[in-house]
């Protein structure tokens, strides 16, 4: 009778670990202090480079890393809640005339940023998947 119970139990320990979602990507790339480092990682990149810069150059970096941070975690299926009112991309990027060499260049480096962060690769195409819609929205406007 003992050994019949532990049987059951172990079977419904193996059918609950079968069951279990795997982990979003907001977890997979450590949570919030992980999106904080990315959003970091990424700003530094951007201020270090002379092709785009002169985009951000005006920008209130507290309130970019703030909104990219949110951003990022709802793209990632985390807790947030990234409110679009008032600073939806269209709205953001307006103006702006992005090009489509400058866009892909900034793309570029989010994944120096997603690589220095060691990031993995399946992740990292995840995470741009999750982002390429928003491309029309960017991209001289």
């Amino acid at each position: 009778m003992k050994l019949i119970a532990v049987g059951f139990l172990c079977v419904g320990i193996l059918i609950g670990c079968a069951n279990k979602a795997p982990p979003t990507l907001y977890y997979q790339i450590g949570g919030n202090a992980g999106i904080e480092k990315l959003i970091d990682s990424f700003i530094n990149q951007i201020g270090n480079d002379e092709q785009v810069f002169h985009y951000f150059e005006h920008t209130n970096i507290a309130h970019f890393r703030q909104g990219f941070i949110l951003h990022m975690c709802m793209l990632t299926d985390g807790p947030c809640k990234y409110s679009y009112a008032g600073d939806s991309m269209v709205d953001i990027h307006t103006g702006m005339n992005i090009t489509e060499k400058d866009f892909n260049h900034v793309v570029d480096l989010l994944v120096n940023a997603m690589n220095e962060q060691n990031i993995p690769h399946p992740i990292q195409n995840k995470i741009l998947s999750k982002m390429a819609p928003l491309r029309g929205d960017i991209i001289n406007i």
